[in-house]
């Protein structure tokens, strides 16, 4: 197989802050506090004068934390991530290398050993592989909804932080589905294919209004309750199916089992997370208990649909037609790559009439890019300029409040360290000569974040701090930042 190739076809304005060993280098480089380490600057860190996402505290200024060389903060952001998210993280000085495709896991080793933050989408895996080399590293944005591609698990354990966007393409994948019902309602695609090959075809046997008709819609989200929304708007009716009670919207209302949706449902839509209870959840004997002449729609992830059990279904006529936007496999860029190579299936599957084939484009609006450019970014640049770590989704969300003008010479403090007993203790030990101002820590299994404000900080005192911090057996990562 050829390599994939590509087929021809706002900013958030703040400096990086001054950091002691962002990276987990072995060797501890240590940064000196600029001379201004006295001197609060002026503004904020918006070009408004705000400061991130902490709001201001009535009758006092904010002020972002100290700048530091930020030539040692390197990006890598791979898969075409939008250009409004690679500018936020431009602006912030740091060195930024952005690719159009995913990489080969050899080369995405050698590529992620020298940078501190790395931007992915759908078909970049991050395994405990590829993160054993990653020895710099210190966050990953997943430019999209899912966080399956990363080893979620492995990446808290050696204090990485893992940030996405779940809401950002909610509604350009629900618009989507809403096509699909038409289309496959309408039997478009195949009428459209016969009359690119010059057949005249026009026929109403088979084809429906979608004014009436049920809508199951497995998994009750962010998608799925927007595309209930949209779907009862066109006058369908529609149940839910959930494993969570959820309040459904409009006249929408849920059903005690999945049983129950297949049954009733004329069309069927997944909006379910890839898990290990989701593998093909629908299969040979789900449906069989789909009504005749139902059509299924799948824009979730590749492994919810038993592929071989869906071509048998719709070729005897069981399934009147369906809609696939994932898949088990799927190419690392754009090119000839939907083949049997790919998938032992695939030709089977291409050979089906009333069959919507597209290649993992829910999301890929350009409102949807975007949003999710501007959502992730900005995300990446709370967790490196103020450790922050609201909307991850490995680690407890930790947030502060920012310092204040009237506030010089405070040191942020973050420890994340293994959850285990005296840990509070020991750190506050390190910290006892100083005033704690604000302190907060949390916990997310094995994994807990500590993050604490200290006023009154000499500069010859910071290095001391983060090494004593350092030297505690359950440290995973220590950062200051000042």
């Amino acid at each position: 197989m050829s390599p994939a190739k590509d087929i021809a076809g706002s900013g958030l304005n703040r400096t990086v802050s001054n950091s002691l060993d962002f990276s987990t280098s072995p060797s501890l480089a240590f940064h000196s506090p600029p001379s201004s380490f006295r001197t609060p600057p002026s503004r904020g860190s918006f070009k408004d004068g705000r400061s991130g996402s902490i709001p201001a505290v009535p009758g006092l200024t904010a002020r972002q934390l100290k700048p530091f060389d930020t030539k040692d903060i390197k990006v890598l952001l791979l898969e075409n991530v939008n250009a409004a998210g690679v500018e936020i993280l431009k602006e912030q000085g740091y060195q930024v290398e952005a690719l159009k495709s995913s990489l080969p896991e050899d080369q995405l080793i050698e590529k992620i050993r020298d940078v501190q933050v790395i931007g992915i989408r759908s078909k970049t895996k991050l395994t405990e592989r590829v993160l054993k080399e990653a020895r710099n590293l210190a966050v990953i944005g997943c430019f999209c909804i899912g966080t399956n591609q990363v080893d979620l698990q492995y990446a808290a354990q050696q204090g990485i932080a893992v940030f996405n966007s779940p809401f950002s393409n909610s509604r350009s994948v629900a618009e989507l589905v809403i096509a699909e019902i038409i289309a496959l309602a309408r039997e478009l695609t195949d009428r459209s294919m016969e009359l690119h090959n010059g057949t005249w075809n026009k026929v109403s046997k088979g084809c429906w209004e979608i004014r009436g008709k049920t809508l199951g819609i497995v998994g009750y989200g962010h998608i799925g309750s927007q595309l209930s929304v949209l779907a009862e708007s066109m006058g369908m009716s529609v149940i839910y199916y959930d494993v969570l009670t959820m309040m459904g919207l409009g006249t929408a209302r849920q059903v005690a089992s999945l049983d129950d949706l297949l049954d009733q449902a004329d069309f069927v839509s997944l909006h379910v997370p890839e898990t290990a209870d989701t593998k093909d959840l629908i299969s040979k004997k789900e449906f069989e208990k789909m009504k005749d002449g139902s059509y299924l729609i799948n824009n979730a992830r590749g492994t919810v649909v038993d592929i071989p059990a869906l071509i048998e279904a719709m070729r005897s006529g069981k399934i009147a037609g369906a809609a696939l936007d994932v898949y088990p496999n799927e190419p690392g860029g754009n090119g000839d790559y939907f083949s049997n190579d790919l998938n032992a299936w695939t030709k089977d599957l291409r050979s089906l009439k009333n069959l919507i084939l597209t290649p993992h484009i829910g999301g890929s609006t350009e409102e949807a890019q975007s949003a999710i450019g501007l959502e992730v970014s900005q995300a990446l640049v709370r967790y490196v300029n103020e450790g922050t770590t609201l909307g991850a989704v490995n680690m407890p969300e930790v947030h502060l409040r920012g310092f204040t003008l009237e506030s010089p010479n405070c040191v942020r403090v973050v420890f994340i360290h293994k959850n285990v007993p005296g840990v509070l203790r020991q750190v506050n030990a390190v910290l006892h000569h100083h005033n704690i101002d604000k302190q907060m820590t949390d916990s997310r299994g094995e994994v807990a974040y500590l993050m604490a404000d200290i006023s009154d900080v000499k500069e010859s005192e910071i290095k001391d701090i983060f090494q004593s911090l350092e030297e505690l057996s359950a440290r995973i990562r220590t950062r200051v930042l000042y």
